[in-house]
């Protein structure tokens, strides 16, 4: 038999603190994280790309806060539970455009001033396509943190991560040569890693250079 079958297992996913890598890219929205108590209004928008950290530190302040998340696509149901004094997280607030705006223009104002709000978003409030002018308005007023594009320190860190998780043993040179001919986000190091893993499994061959190599050269141009 020249491959064996092989299966894409869930892997756990650590959100502990002591799992958030700090780099140039991340410590200025870490930094806002950990000043939680002094948010200017009690809020705060944690805004990068996918895969950039925005869920990691939501969770982290998860931890420090007692917070409560909520989806979008719930928020309109739970409001009316939602006390003055939560400490709430609304992932993927981008997505209240349209049907929940106007539930998300409640939360922001019952939560004023004992509570605490924390949206996380891939881009600001003006790019939502929001209708709600006083939406709009406040949001765009509140502090925003900025998770950058991943730098080298980060990738690395996160590709070591990555290998590590799925008990691969890589070659001391795979992540340098990665590094420059890798998309440049933390969601395609996830994506390449498994691909390495399931070539690697299918093969019966170590993650190498080579290895690398041909998954490179097999995906998807972006």
């Amino acid at each position: 038999m020249s491959a064996q079958l092989t299966f894409d297992l869930p892997l756990v996913q650590g959100w502990q603190r002591s799992a958030f890598l700090v780099t140039p890219a991340t410590a200025a929205a870490l930094g806002a994280i950990d000043g939680w108590a002094t948010w200017a209004g009690g809020r705060l928008l944690l805004v990068g790309p996918k895969g950039s950290g925005k869920t990691h530190l939501a969770h982290i302040w998860a931890e420090m806060a007692q917070a409560m998340w909520i989806n979008p696509a719930d928020l309109t149901a739970r409001l009316p539970y939602i006390a003055p004094q939560a400490c709430i997280i609304l992932d993927n607030a981008h997505l209240v455009a349209g049907a929940a705006e106007e539930s998300l223009f409640h939360l922001y104002n019952r939560l004023a001033p004992q509570g605490r709000l924390l949206l996380t978003a891939p881009t600001a409030p003006r790019d939502w396509g929001l209708a709600l002018p006083d939406l709009l308005s406040r949001l765009q007023a509140m502090p925003i943190a900025r998770l950058d594009p991943p730098d080298d320190d980060l990738l690395a860190g996160v590709l070591l991560k990555l290998f590590t998780d799925r008990q691969i043993t890589a070659e001391a040179r795979l992540i340098p040569y990665l590094l420059p001919r890798m998309e440049r986000s933390i969601a395609a190091a996830q994506a390449l890693v498994a691909a390495l893993d399931a070539r690697s499994l299918a093969t019966h061959r170590p993650v190498t250079r080579v290895l690398a190599a041909e998954v490179l050269d097999t995906a998807p141009s972006q």
